[in-house]
């Protein structure tokens, strides 16, 4: 299906050995690129990641960090797409270390984009998180900032033919630093399972589905929107007694042996979470799967977005979208643990 966008394409992936960027490269090879590149810090990752993917001839490792200009610049060299994945991505570790999330997140953005225009790239597709929907956190308002920078990027573009967007969506069951790794290193252990809070609503979806949705922002974008992936919604406390009951008998323990303690909010946490705001809706379209967020409009340089550009595409008719507003959605236990075995690739890949 997406084949036409990527054949024989040289594409770069930005923190492309990270459980979303490598999912992204693996399904790239399958669309005949002429090559696919990974820029990332850690060459033990890189070295991994090539021999999953049987050190592919046309996988291309980089070394290489976002904040650093020059060394992007040369990895851009002759690229036509690039997926930009590379963040720090933790509320508590941004909120301990906010100087490094801005150098990262918001300035290694910008970075990307400069390398961008400097090579012609011909799209950028960045990824983003529902932190960034009226932020509370450190981390929520460094992506949110990195998401108006590609946003107004026709104010400085000048006649450079690069386009670029965002894909903005919540948690994806697997990947590597999440709740669902550290919750079943818990059970092995013997618990406790430790909550912040049982009641809080989370956004959750897979990695295939992260990654198809993802490709597909890629194929329609026109330029500078924020595409809103929608998502089920799954309780907290749903989700540890869905990976207690699921784990416990392979670390040879019953589930009733696990308990679960109570540790509190952490600073820069928030109960509902929000992938699209109330001022956002004023200038967004919805889709079966997502939402797309226009760029504010200037007319010395742009033409309103127009349903028509978008197929099946209608204007947003909700006051927002919030974990709380989409409790309609709540996954159920059986649901929850039917996710977590269909994803059971993708979590054995973050637990080691």
């Amino acid at each position: 299906m997406y084949k036409p966008e990527f054949e024989g394409k040289t594409i770069l992936v930005t923190g492309g050995t990270g459980s979303i960027g490598s999912q992204i490269v693996r399904h790239l090879l399958t669309f005949n690129p002429k090559q696919v590149r990974v820029y990332s810090r850690d060459d033990s990752k890189q070295f991994y990641l090539g021999k999953r993917l049987n050190d592919d001839p046309r996988l291309r490792l980089l070394l290489g960090d976002v904040r650093d200009e020059k060394r992007l610049m040369h990895a851009m060299e002759g690229v036509d797409i690039v997926f930009h994945c590379a963040a720090l991505k933790h509320v508590i570790g941004t909120e301990n270390n906010p100087h490094e999330a801005v150098k990262t997140n918001i300035l290694g953005t910008q970075n990307v984009i400069e390398a961008c225009l400097a090579h012609g790239v011909e799209k950028m597709v960045g990824i983003s998180t529902d932190k960034a929907a009226d932020p509370t956190s450190v981390l929520g308002c460094t992506k949110l900032l990195s998401e108006k920078l590609v946003t107004t990027s026709a104010l400085y573009k000048g006649a450079k033919k690069t386009e670029f967007c965002f894909v903005r969506f919540g948690n994806v069951i697997g990947t590597r630093g999440s709740v669902i790794p550290l919750f079943i290193r818990q059970v092995k252990l013997g618990g406790p399972v430790t909550l912040t809070d049982p009641e809080m609503l989370r956004f959750f979806m897979s990695v295939d589905d992260a990654v198809r949705l993802i490709f597909k922002a890629t194929r329609l974008m026109c330029g500078r929107e924020i595409f809103i992936l929608k998502m089920p919604v799954i309780r907290i406390g749903d989700l540890a007694r869905a990976v207690i009951d699921q784990y416990a008998s392979r670390y040879g323990r019953t589930p009733e042996d696990i308990s679960t303690t109570l540790i509190g909010r952490q600073i820069g946490e928030r109960v509902y979470e929000k992938l699209l705001g109330r001022e956002e809706c004023q200038n967004a379209l919805e889709l079966e799967d997502m939402f797309v967020i226009g760029p504010h409009v200037d007319p010395r340089y742009d033409a309103r977005m127009q349903p028509a550009d978008y197929p099946d595409a209608k204007p947003v008719e909700r006051a927002e979208y919030t974990t709380e507003t989409q409790i309609a959605s709540l996954l159920t236990p059986e649901a929850i643990r039917e996710l977590l075995v269909t994803s059971e690739e993708y979590i054995n890949e973050a637990l080691w």
